[in-house]
């Protein structure tokens, strides 16, 4: 039985105070060696409350790329490793993996095992490994990995999720279909993958093995590939019984529960780790074509009762309730300056609350947003 929230929620006063937020211009620092970042597709802060970044080099341009050229069209720029790790002041710790540039041939090579051919989607485990997804982008050509990979905090490969190359639908049990993002739960030995930009669904596999353990649909149903009209705004008792698509999030609560961004069809969904549906809630129902749902995160600040949304078409963060889903403010707006979004795509926070953020497309930035004083 589905829990229809929307109707709930429109007789719910917004007397909660949504926390505030300010811009850290400070942070992060310069990167060393007049490296720059690509479209950032993955934010994750790491228990030891270090962020960790993943962005495309190969979205860079030829301008960006200037420096490495032969012969050097300029001073600036050098395309930064794709994966980076910095502290809480904004200190680059470390840096590695990824496509690397060869001046010689003036090309792009890939050195590190099952590198995705498109980054999509960071995430850093209790235990520190590191695991990064990749979505097919239209600059790749026609292939694309749908694996998601796992590696040490140093970048050495250890596992493998998927079959490079191969993809067969949402319910395969062995391959992934441009997969989008990752969530670790160390205890339980398990991997959930929001899996994905082709596939619709969650699906879950053992972390150490790889083995496959289970997967589901929208409100646990079985996932049905079957094309489906393009999402329009309807009643909540019609939204579709499939994701729609991009599953383009995938946390794991304080409370045991798996949350799920729907990015196009505009919702959260909320199950138990054995698919069973609990509620949902639609952001911003209206929004077309991109879709408000792009990726959460929740706060341990007042006994995680925060769950933010990163909402790119809108180019706002959304607060809510995490208990009930209740939506009680936003913050942001679109713009290129500090403090302001352009294709938000990722979001986190640590440990004192502060909210990081990471930009693709023309955004190529990430920020980091600190709670104010009530």
């Amino acid at each position: 039985m589905r829990i229809h929230w929307l109707l709930l929620f429109s007789l719910i006063t917004l007397s909660v105070s949504a926390q505030t937020y300010k811009i850290d211009a400070s942070w992060p620092q310069a990167l060393p060696n007049n490296q720059i970042l690509g479209q950032v597709s993955g934010i994750a802060v790491a228990g030891d409350d270090t962020i960790w970044v993943l962005h495309r080099p190969k979205s860079l341009t030829t301008n960006d790329l200037s420096a490495v050229l032969d012969p050097p069209l300029s001073t600036c720029c050098r395309p930064a490793p794709a994966v980076l790790q910095f502290n809480q002041q904004g200190d680059l710790l470390q840096a590695w993996g990824g496509p690397v540039w060869n001046p010689g041939t003036q090309s792009w090579e890939s050195p590190v095992q099952d590198w995705p051919m498109n980054e999509h989607g960071i995430f850093v485990d209790d235990e520190g490994f590191v695991w990064i997804g990749g979505n097919q982008g239209s600059y790749d050509g026609a292939g694309g990995r749908h694996q998601v990979v796992k590696y040490t905090p140093s970048g050495e490969h250890v596992l493998s999720i998927g079959v490079s190359g191969e993809t067969a639908g949402s319910n395969d049990q062995e391959r992934l279909g441009r997969p989008a993002d990752i969530a670790v739960d160390v205890q339980a030995r398990e991997v959930y993958i929001a899996d994905g930009y082709l596939n619709r669904r969650i699906v879950v596999f053992d972390s150490v093995t790889g083995a496959y353990k289970r997967h589901w649909g929208a409100y646990g149903n079985r996932p049905d590939d079957a094309t489906r009209p393009p999402y329009q705004p309807v009643a909540q008792d019609a939204l579709p019984d499939q994701f729609l698509g991009p599953v383009h999030a995938v946390l794991i609560g304080p409370d045991d529960l798996i949350y799920v961004a729907d990015r196009t069809a505009d919702r959260i969904q909320v199950f138990d780790k054995k698919g069973g549906f609990v509620r949902e809630v639609q952001i911003a129902p209206n929004t077309l074509d991109q879709g408000s749902a792009w990726d959460l995160a929740i706060s341990p600040l007042e006994n995680y009762r925060w769950l933010f949304v990163a909402d790119g078409s809108n180019r706002v963060i959304w607060q809510l309730e995490r208990e009930n889903l209740a939506i009680v403010g936003s913050f942001g707006q679109g713009g290129r300056q500090a403090g302001q979004f352009d294709w938000l795509h990722n979001i986190d926070v640590d440990a004192s609350g502060n909210i990081y953020t990471a930009e693709v497309n023309n955004g190529r930035r990430i920020q980091k947003f600190s709670p104010t004083a009530p």
